[in-house]
């Protein structure tokens, strides 16, 4: 499905999960490469102990970095979210916020490394920080990305086996 930077944003700021959790999209740029995400503490994002629920923490990083490619890579390209492991730091009471960055080298390297049609599983750290600038939580984010065939290359392939 194809949005715009805008859409997208207010799609998933309705979007009944991220109500639910406090999480607010902030910024996503035009050329799809960053994403601004921010959550205040709230009475139902809390913990048992009134700091940011962790599920609330990881639900700021997922699944944008999946989204974000997908805008950028096209059809021509599957694009999942694979992976995920989250370390929390410090405990906050704070607001909180992140930026997602996707790279020129990120894209180099997704193209380089799928250009056959093979899997590739692209790792990205994104760091959730407070108001303070103190760590939160570090998300380590595994995506798998891999070149669809065209349908020439499919064609070619079917004429390769009946051969």
């Amino acid at each position: 499905m194809k949005f715009t930077p805008k859409s997208l944003k207010r799609l998933l700021n309705l979007y009944p999960p991220y109500l639910g959790a406090g999480v607010k999209i902030t910024h996503i740029s035009d050329d799809w490469r960053e994403l601004h995400v921010g959550m205040s503490l709230r009475w139902f994002n809390r913990n048992a102990v009134n700091t940011h629920f962790g599920g609330s923490l990881y639900s700021m990083i997922d699944p944008h970095l999946m989204l974000l490619l997908m805008q950028i890579l096209g059809k021509e390209y599957l694009v999942w979210d694979k992976a995920a492991d989250i370390e929390f730091v410090k405990a906050s009471k704070k607001k909180v916020s992140t930026v997602i960055k996707i790279t020129d080298k990120d894209l180099e390297d997704i193209a380089l490394m799928t250009e056959k049609g093979e899997k590739y599983f692209p790792e990205f750290i994104v760091d959730v920080i407070d108001e303070d600038n103190e760590l939160v939580a570090r998300v380590k984010k595994t995506i798998y990305v891999k070149k669809k065939k065209s349908r020439m290359q499919m064609v070619s392939n079917e004429l390769d086996e009946a051969a």
